[in-house]
């Protein structure tokens, strides 16, 4: 069922069903910060996440699929001690373009597809657009 092609509101997708949801451990991450600026951080995340609960059987993407994800957030971090913050973010991820095992690049490399500054543009700007109406 995942890789059966699916449609919202017009768009043609595949993968999970619009309103499905997943729960994720990331028991091992990192996290790089710089600061750039006086209110700018640049920030890396590294971590391999885990279900908290199994996949069924046959489901989901083939191993070694890619996916590109572009996440726009907010974090609130509070000092608990000299060395620790509790640390909790929310937000949105869009989906910029995945990469099957056999393709030779991401999706939106290939012709007819929104290149990957295209598809940030439109997320930007959709997003800017909410923000002005909301």
């Amino acid at each position: 069922m995942y890789n059966v092609l699916k449609k919202f509101n017009n768009k043609t997708y595949s993968g999970m069903r619009v309103g499905g949801s997943h729960r994720w451990n990331y028991l091992n991450g990192k996290w790089y910060e710089t600061k750039k600026e006086p209110d700018k951080w640049n920030f890396k995340f590294n971590s391999i996440k885990t279900r908290i609960t199994p996949a069924p059987i046959n489901s989901g993407a083939s191993i070694n699929t890619k996916y590109h994800w572009y996440i726009i957030a907010d974090q609130i971090a509070t000092k608990i001690d000299n060395n620790s913050y509790m640390t909790v973010m929310e937000g949105v991820k869009f989906k910029i373009g995945h990469k099957r095992p056999y393709w030779k690049t991401f999706s939106y490399n290939y012709p007819d597809q929104p290149s990957y500054k295209e598809r940030i543009i439109q997320i930007l700007e959709k997003i800017l657009a909410d923000l002005k109406t909301n």
